[in-house]
């Protein structure tokens, strides 16, 4: 089987489109990038979706946690602290075993039957762990930046007669996203990373439809030499990150773009091996 043969057959093969059995003995390089690669899809999923989603819940959380009435202060904070303070794979073990207790026949609400089976695969189960996880740090993220906004900024828009949402919208929000963006962007890489842990936690691959760390995994038992399959998955994060960074960084240089070239702060790429 010729390389684009093998693109052909599982270039796909982690959404379902392709052939379904996997190589069974002559374990090509080529397969094994074709099929670790395939994977990548379902991470790429995971990530894209909990930190579109998790953007505007982490700006929620901030403002709440920066309100003054204690009755939106203290739940953000407690949520907060929650998902900062316990580990992502203890998040993901515990949010399993929690839907797993669901009735198997469904909930029943007026009448109407809601399924219930479907929450504790891994597209949704797993997606919604990393949802509320990247909306904790990002929150804690646009909080600081929140608190970081200059005081003459919010008096010259009061100075203006902006007030309330014209103001936030206008002078408070692009400030704070300002701010906060490097980190943010920090934040997004890391959640990419941590999308390699659905494959460690308990939610399953449904009909072997796993990521790329399902793949990795795959090969590394069949051929016995992980120093192979797990490197090629490391290619692929590493690959992801410098798209994340190349794209985090148009969006920084739109954010900065009325600041003069000498006060802009460039993107740089700055490993960050322990969080």
């Amino acid at each position: 089987m010729s390389c684009w043969e093998t693109i052909a057959d599982y270039g796909l093969r982690s959404i379902g489109i392709g052939e379904r059995l996997l190589p069974r003995s002559d374990f090509t390089l080529c397969q094994q990038f074709v099929l670790i690669g395939s994977g990548m899809i379902w991470n790429i999923y995971f990530g894209v979706l909990a930190l579109a989603f998790g953007f505007f819940m982490s700006v929620t959380v901030a403002l709440g946690k920066g309100a003054q009435s204690p009755w939106l202060r203290k739940p953000a904070e407690w949520f907060i602290f929650l998902f900062r303070g316990s580990p992502l794979f203890i998040q993901f073990f515990l949010a399993y075993e929690a839907l797993v207790l669901l009735p198997r026949a469904g909930i029943d609400i007026l009448g109407i039957t809601i399924e219930t089976s479907w929450t504790t695969r891994a597209w949704a189960g797993a997606l919604f762990v990393l949802f509320l996880n990247t909306s904790a740090y990002a929150g804690e993220i646009f909080y600081g930046a929140l608190r970081s906004v200059p005081k003459g900024d919010i008096e010259a828009a009061d100075a203006y007669g902006m007030t309330g949402w014209t103001r936030f919208r206008r002078i408070t929000f692009p400030t704070m996203l300002r701010l906060a963006w490097p980190a943010y962007t920090n934040e997004a890489i890391f959640l990419f990373h941590a999308t390699a842990l659905v494959f460690f936690s308990g939610f399953p691959a449904w009909q072997q439809r796993g990521d790329a760390l399902y793949y990795a995994n795959y090969f590394a038992d069949k051929t016995f030499n992980p120093f192979v399959a797990y490197p090629i998955a490391a290619f692929y994060f590493i690959c992801l990150t410098l798209l994340l960074i190349g794209l985090f960084g148009l969006i920084n240089r739109r954010l900065n773009r009325h600041l003069p070239a000498e006060r802009r702060k460039s993107m740089k790429l700055r490993p960050q091996l322990i969080r």
